[in-house]
């Protein structure tokens, strides 16, 4: 029972995730091939994510990571530089091209299927060794993480998208800011001085939630598919 409810929690809140971007995404929606591509695509670049991710957190060791620097080098380098980095490149190869990506919501939507297949992969990898308490945790604080930063990821490409002129700008913003606001998470999460700093890293993320909606709602109500 409990390798089941392990596997529920690793899954389920993803796939929640994800059905509720595309019931968001509601003036034209996008084929669910072109979103279980993206969610595919998301889930595999797991797999050079980990590999990196090691190969950087054994250049500093074991933890506990007390000296500031280290976790600094950790939670920007080691996990949102290379977690950020690599769903940019699924995003910008997997989805932008696409003649699906037709409005600036799309940005979020693909974004959105992106990192919620990375989440439920590396969930996945996590509930081969962890107990249903901690994979319930993931799915109140890891998997809304990875929403935001898509979110914020995707916001930005969708304005890159169509304002060719600013193209650049938008994309590079919209990179920073993810990789900011990702980076910021995981160093109040990794830091071994207090409890508080945890507690202001679940604070931080739900208020970061609410600011998203009204990226979403941006988007929404500059369809070109609303009906005026």
């Amino acid at each position: 029972m409990s390798y089941y409810l392990l596997l529920i929690l690793a899954v389920l809140p993803s796939l929640l995730i994800s059905y509720l971007i595309f019931r968001i995404d509601k003036y034209e929606q996008e084929p669910w091939w072109a979103l279980a591509l993206c969610f595919a695509l998301g889930g595999a670049a797991t797999v050079p994510t980990i590999r990196a991710e090691r190969w950087l957190f054994g250049m500093v060791g074991e933890a506990p990571y007390d000296h500031v620097l280290e976790v600094f080098f950790l939670a920007f380098i080691g996990v949102a530089l290379v977690e950020e980095g690599i769903k940019y490149l699924v995003l910008m190869a997997g989805a932008y091209p696409g003649r699906f990506f037709n409005e600036p919501l799309d940005g979020i939507v693909y974004a959105v299927l992106i990192a919620m297949g990375f989440a439920t992969f590396e969930n996945l990898l996590y509930a081969d060794r962890q107990n249903w308490q901690t994979m319930a945790l993931r799915a109140f604080t890891a998997v809304p993480a990875h929403l935001v930063f898509a979110i914020v990821q995707g916001y930005f490409v969708g304005l890159a998208k169509f304002r060719p002129a600013r193209r650049r700008v938008f994309l590079i913003r919209g990179f920073v800011i993810a990789l900011l606001l990702h980076g910021l998470y995981d160093f109040l999460i990794l830091q071994n001085w207090t409890d508080w700093l945890l507690v202001l890293a679940s604070v931080s993320l739900y208020l970061s939630l609410f600011y998203c909606g009204t990226l979403v709602k941006i988007h929404q109500q500059s369809s070109p598919f609303r009906r005026r």
